[in-house]
C-alpha cells in the first residue's frame, strides 16, 4: 500500500510496510529524487533504523543476563504492524507500540512515531519515542534514504558529488565481514568539503563517521542545477552508502551505530544507545529539502 501527501512544491508517497519514504517528485520540474528500489540491487528506499542502528555482533544482544536476537537495523524496517495513524494534505504520520511481538526480540515498553512533514520544498522526517513503561528505555535511531543518481539520462554517476557544510578532515571507521566495527579508520577528507561519488567508493561498504562538523550534505550534479540537501543537527553519526552497481546514494544520519568488534554484547553498554527515562519522549528529525 502506498500513501501519499503533496503542498504547492513536491508530492511525496510513502509505501508500507515499514513506512519507507519512496518517492519525492518536484512538481515545478516533474524530476524524480528518491530511488524507487530494485529487487535485483537494493530492494528499499529509506528504511528507518529502530531500535538499533546497523548490526550487532552475532546479531544479538544481552540484557539482564538474558539474550536476545536482532536483525540488523531492528524491526521498524518491513514491519506491517507499523500502522498509518495520521494524515493531512501535506503530510503522514505512522506508529507502533510495544507488543508480544516486540518482546521477544526487544524487552521494552515504547511508543514510535514518524512523520513525514512538507513544509515548502523541504520533508521534515520527524521520530518520536516514548518510554511507555516503568524503567528506562534504551534504544538508538537512524534514517537511511536513498537518492537517485544519476536523475537524467545524459548523466553518470560520476557526475555527483556531495558537499558538505563544511571542510572535513574525518575518516571512516572501517567494518569486519560480520559488520562490526573494528578499530581501524581510512582516510576520506583532507581539508575539504567536496566528495566525488563513484560506485568503487562503496567496494568496503559504507562510509560511517563519528566526527562531522557538517550538519547539511548537499546532493549535487556537474551537469544540472537542481540539488537535495540532507539537514541532520540532531544526529552525531553519519552514514554514506550505496550498492556498489545502484544508481543511488543514501544520506543516513543515525542517532546511534553498528557494534564494535569488541562489544560485550550488553545493550546499556552499546555505543550511541540512548537512555530515556519512565514517562519521557524523545525527538528527533532530519530534513531534505529540494533545491531548484
Amino acid at each position: 500500500m502506498i500513501h501519499y501527501a503533496k503542498n504547492s512544491k513536491l508530492g511525496i508517497a510513502v509505501r508500507q510496510p515499514g513506512a519507507e519514504l519512496f518517492s519525492v517528485r518536484s512538481l515545478k520540474s516533474g524530476i524524480e529524487y528518491m530511488w524507487g528500489s530494485d529487487p535485483a540491487i537494493w530492494n528499499s528506499s529509506a528504511p528507518i533504523l529502530f531500535p538499533i542502528v546497523g548490526g550487532l555482533k552475532d546479531d544479538s544482544y544481552l540484557w539482564n543476563g538474558v539474550k536476545y536476537e536482532l536483525k540488523k537495523h531492528g524491526f521498524i524496517r518491513d514491519n506491517p504492524d507499523l500502522l498509518l495513524t495520521g494524515i493531512t494534505a501535506d503530510s503522514l504520520t505512522f506508529g507502533l507500540a510495544s507488543n508480544k511481538d516486540t518482546y521477544k526480540i526487544y524487552p521494552f515498553d515504547f511508543e514510535f512515531t514518524i512523520q513525514f512533514i512538507l513544509e515548502d520544498a523541504k520533508i521534515r522526517v520527524l521520530h518520536q519515542v516514548s518510554n511507555t513503561g516503568k524503567s528506562p528505555l534504551f534504544f538508538s535511531l537512524g534514517g537511511h534514504p536513498g537518492f537517485k543518481c544519476p536523475r537524467h539520462e545524459d548523466e553518470k554517476y560520476e557526475d555527483y558529488y556531495l558537499e558538505f557544510e563544511t571542510n572535513e578532515n574525518s575518516s571512516t571507521w572501517l567494518l569486519f565481514d560480520d559488520g562490526t566495527i573494528s578499530d581501524k579508520t581510512a582516510p576520506v577528507f583532507n581539508n575539504s568539503n567536496l566528495l566525488p561519488l563513484t560506485h568503487e567508493l562503496f567496494s568496503k561498504d559504507a562510509l560511517i563517521f563519528k566526527d562531522l562538523k557538517s550538519k547539511k550534505i548537499t546532493l549535487r550534479s556537474k551537469k544540472s542545477d537542481e540539488a537535495l540537501s540532507v539537514s541532520f543537527d540532531d544526529f552525531p553519526y553519519m552514514g554514506i552508502w550505496a550498492k556498489t552497481n545502484g544508481d543511488y546514494v543514501c544520506i543516513e544520519p543515525w542517532l546511534g551505530i553498528a557494534d564494535k568488534w569488541d562489544t560485550d554484547q550488553r545493550f546499556e553498554n552499546k555505543e550511541g544507545v540512548l537512555q530515556l527515562e519512565a514517562g519521557a519522549v524523545y525527538e528527533a528529525e532530519y530534513v531534505v529539502e529540494i533545491l531548484e
